[in-house]
Parts: C-alpha cells; structure tokens; sequence
C-alpha cells in the first residue's frame, strides 16, 4: 500500500500517519522530521534547507525529491509506505509519479485532512515542544502540568522557530498557493479522499482507517 497524506500544516499529518503506519504495516516517510533531522545534524542538504524552512518558504524541489527517492528505495519500503509532507507542488507529484512508475509501484490513496486556516494558526502558535525529550503540548488543549515545564523531562519548553504566528500564517500562504492545486491533481485521477480533520486524533482516524480499509 502507497499513501500521499495532504493537509497544510497543524492538520494532525504527522499523528496520523503514526497511526496508519501501525494499523496498516506500512513505513512513516516525514518529509519535515528528515528535514529537521537533517538541518539538527548540519548535513549539508540541512544546511541549504535551514534558510527556507526558517522562513516557512518551500524547500526546493531537487532536494527533497533526492531525499525521498532515496529512502523509498531502503529496503524496509517494500511493504509499502505512507508520505507525509510530501507532494507539496504540483511539479513534485508529477516527479513522484515519475518516480514510482520506474520502480513498477502505483500510488493506492491521497487523503486529504481539511480544517480551517484560524483553527490551524490557533493549533499551531500555542503548540510547544520539549528540545530535551521531544514531547509536543498545547498550552490550550494539553498545558504541561507546570508553566512551560515538560512533564516528562523537566526541561523548559520552547516554541519552534516555525510556529510564530507570523510564520505560520506564510506556511499557510505557501499552502493554498502551492499545494491546494494537488487536490485538484489527484481528484482528477481519481485517487483523492477528503476528510474534515476536527474532532479527536480517533475521531479522524476512524475516517481514514474507513477509506484505507476498502482499499
């Protein structure tokens, strides 16, 4: 099974494709955990990726269908794998088509989790993380236990660079610009499933397990 997840960012992408992976038995391919992994490491594909994903700007092409190519190839892969961030343009899904027709494989599903862009900014600029353990909170919906403590670890939490409000509402610019027309791509070959993606993590998993399931 081969699975696109599409959905601008804070639509619960990467929750999501956890589940999925472990459901269905398939690999998690997270364009934006590699390229973070990366830019942590100062590799050089993170060193030229940094200055982009600082801004909420889209990583060029080139660099990220590299990357993908490259780990879909990995032997773990053969069962098949879920991307997550991963078409953003419409000239990556035509690469990625490309891609995939040359190793005989064929793309089952694209789902497309919608939520509204105040529901995304409020999700995202109250989101903190722990740069110790990793632990993700919400100062709404999941506060840690004491004020910008990690429960887990102790450490103080920490904003990421690309949830500020001012970058968060560019990444959804570059969103509606960029990638809404795959919607439009991949409906056209008839293999695009929209979902709204309010409600709980099980709530909207059950929608997608619902469409992954008749497969």
């Amino acid at each position: 099974m081969i699975v696109v997840l599409l959905g601008a960012p804070g639509v619960g992408k990467g929750t999501q494709s956890e589940n999925i992976a472990k459901k269905f038995s398939i690999v998690q391919i997270s364009t934006g955990d590699i390229l973070r992994n990366e830019v942590k490491t100062q590799t050089d594909l993170g060193e030229k990726a940094k200055k982009y994903m600082e801004k909420g700007e889209l990583v060029p092409d080139e660099l990220i269908i590299k990357m993908i190519e490259n780990r879909i190839s990995k032997t773990d892969c053969a069962n098949g794998f879920l991307l997550d961030g991963f078409p953003r343009t419409i000239e990556q899904a035509k690469s990625f088509d490309k891609m995939i027709e040359r190793k005989s494989l064929n793309l089952d599903r694209v789902i497309y989790i919608d939520v509204a862009n105040d529901e995304i900014v409020e999700r995202l600029t109250l989101r903190r993380v722990c740069p110790t353990c990793g632990a993700i909170y919400h100062l709404k919906n999941k506060p840690p236990r004491q004020d910008m403590i990690c429960d887990i670890c102790g450490s103080k939490l920490v904003q990421r660079s690309d949830d500020t409000k001012e970058t968060v509402e560019n990444r959804l610019k570059v969103f509606k610009e960029h990638t809404k027309p795959l919607i439009d791509y991949y409906e056209k070959q008839g293999k695009l499933s929209s979902i709204s993606g309010l409600g709980n993590v099980d709530e909207v998993f059950t929608r997608i397990s619902k469409i992954l399931g008749d497969l």
